[in-house]
């Protein structure tokens, strides 16, 4: 069966995507975007996965995402089987809806700002630092992993001084990053309990001692009305750090594969600083890890496209198709690392009430990654004998960055 069939069993004919076809996973964005440019829809299939429909433009997914018709629920996630202790911890802001979720996102959104992700800058530099500063010891021949060794740390390294997690405790904190994103079977659930001890150490602590830190900031935050974070609130904030926190880690890594492919914008990179905002939009746009937004279930029938969705069904946004659609973005799948997206702006974080709460956190720090790498190791390129991309139709994620540094 090819990527892309036609769906004859009714009309309006949508055309399905297979999402372990081998086609889609080696280039989704040019999968889903033949797809968009057939039709407004489409329906995602895969073995095991019930069908579900996608919007594959960008206006049509913009609003949906912001559509009070479409709702996360518990549904929209996967939810490993965890000790009933864990339980109350588990349900996040993610899966939260109206009153409900406005009001946890109007207590936690300043320490979430842009500028407070600015401010929070210099601390994120020497943590780069220190990274980087470690890869030419961690060299084999020559060659290092920047997934194993840069991205896939610097992340919860950010988190550990973000919530104030004492130095000691962070090699662990590191394991448990590690985890999250390798792995969402067994390891990540057996992971979980001792995540959250972790949490609730911190909260406890910061509850004692205030310091500069996020976990600080949330403890003194107060709502006009007297309304405050309770102690499971705070540690479910800092579980959905850690869950959430590591998105940077395929972030980076896609935005470095890019940039040593492109050596031109590399080299203009390195000569113009400046331009570093610009840029980390840009690769977000044209090469950001999320193919598949969260899923959002209908809260009534709702009719997109002359389809008819039912009460319960999931819709996604499928990003990968909007973040390159011309009817958005001039020569879209042109990498233009200078490029201005303006009103339309990419969906890579998201959009509407569940917009990504740490993207501000995220650009700032793929911003110094991107900037301290490319300085510190003017001759970085790409190495051979790397594992290429990893099977998941959900997110755009390398197995490996194999690099020579110099």
């Amino acid at each position: 069966m090819t990527a892309v069939d036609q769906d004859v069993s009714g009309a309006p004919e949508v055309p399905e995507i297979h999402l372990t076809d081998a086609e889609v996973l080696r280039d989704p964005f040019a999968a889903y975007g033949r797809v968009r440019e057939l039709s407004p829809l489409a329906r995602l299939v895969a073995p095991g996965f019930g069908p579900m429909l996608a919007l594959t433009r960008h206006e049509d997914a913009r609003a949906m995402l912001s559509d009070p018709r479409f709702e996360i629920n518990a549904g929209s996630f996967m939810r490993p089987d965890v000790p009933e202790d864990c339980l109350p911890y588990m349900r996040t802001m993610s899966e939260m809806n109206g009153p409900e979720h406005l009001r946890l996102r109007r207590l936690v959104a300043p320490a979430f700002s842009a500028r407070r992700a600015a401010e929070f800058r210099p601390r994120i530099e020497p943590i780069v630092g220190a990274l980087l500063d470690g890869l030419p010891d961690r060299a084999e021949h020559g060659v290092v992993d920047l997934l194993g060794h840069f991205a896939r740390p610097l992340p919860m390294d950010v988190i550990c001084e973000l919530v104030g997690i004492p130095g000691a405790d962070r090699p662990r904190w590191r394991e448990y990053g590690a985890t999250v994103v390798g792995s969402m079977g067994k390891e990540f659930a057996e992971a979980i309990p001792a995540i959250m001890e972790g949490a609730k150490a911190a909260v406890a602590r910061r509850r004692a001692e205030p310091g500069d830190d996020l976990l600080s900031d949330l403890i003194r935050a107060q709502a006009d009305d007297g309304d405050r974070l309770s102690d499971t609130e705070l540690v479910t904030m800092v579980w959905h750090l850690v869950l959430a926190g590591q998105t940077p880690t395929n972030l980076i890594a896609n935005a470095v594969e890019v940039l040593l492919t492109h050596p031109g914008q590399a080299a203009a990179l390195r000569e113009d600083a400046g331009l570093m905002p610009r840029a980390v939009e840009e690769l977000t746009r044209w090469g950001g890890p999320t193919l598949l937004s969260i899923p959002r279930y209908a809260r009534e029938d709702v009719e997109l496209h002359g389809t008819l969705v039912r009460k319960g069904e999931p819709v996604t946004a499928a990003i990968a198709a909007a973040n390159r659609d011309p009817r958005a973005f001039a020569a879209p799948d042109l990498l233009d690392l200078g490029r201005s997206t303006g009103a339309a702006g990419h969906l890579g974080f998201a959009h509407g009430p569940h917009f990504c709460l740490g993207a501000s956190l995220a650009r700032v720090q793929t911003e110094v990654a991107l900037t301290e790498l490319l300085r510190r190791f003017p001759a970085l390129a790409m190495a051979p004998g790397n594992a290429g991309r990893a099977p998941d139709p959900g997110t755009w994620r390398l197995a490996s960055l194999l690099v020579t540094l110099s």
